[in-house]
């Protein structure tokens, strides 16, 4: 059983500003997990926004593309999203997931973190 939580969401962030957030993972052999970082805005479906795999291979989802950065440490057990140059729609409850699998198909994901928020201003 896998264990996530997520850190680095709360407060409000002014448009073009940058946030960092991480997930601590416990409970499992975390180099074997792809990893992703998901999202849901306010009154829409969930979305994947990164994912990263085990062997460091990374996809993002196309309007984050130049602005947002996957990575893992594999010795601290955690997983980053880097997130530049901010806009009002990235605002959204941010999740991060893990599970065995390729990182590009949504039923890898059986573990999940509690989500963070994350609110850009406009």
């Amino acid at each position: 059983q896998v264990q996530l939580v997520e850190s680095g969401g709360g407060g409000l962030v002014q448009a073009g500003g940058s946030l960092r957030l991480s997930c601590a993972a416990s409970g499992g052999t975390f180099r074997r997990y792809a990893m992703g970082w998901f999202r849901r805005p306010p009154g829409k479906e969930r979305e994947l926004v990164a994912a990263i795999s085990s062997s460091g291979t990374t996809i993002y989802q196309n309007s984050v593309k130049g602005r947002f950065t996957i990575s893992r440490d594999n010795a601290k057990n955690a997983v980053y999203l880097q997130m530049n140059s901010l806009k009002s729609e990235d605002t959204a409850v941010y999740y991060c997931a893990a599970g065995l699998g390729a990182i590009v198909t949504m039923s890898t994901y059986g573990y999940w973190g509690q989500g963070t928020q994350v609110s850009v201003s406009s």
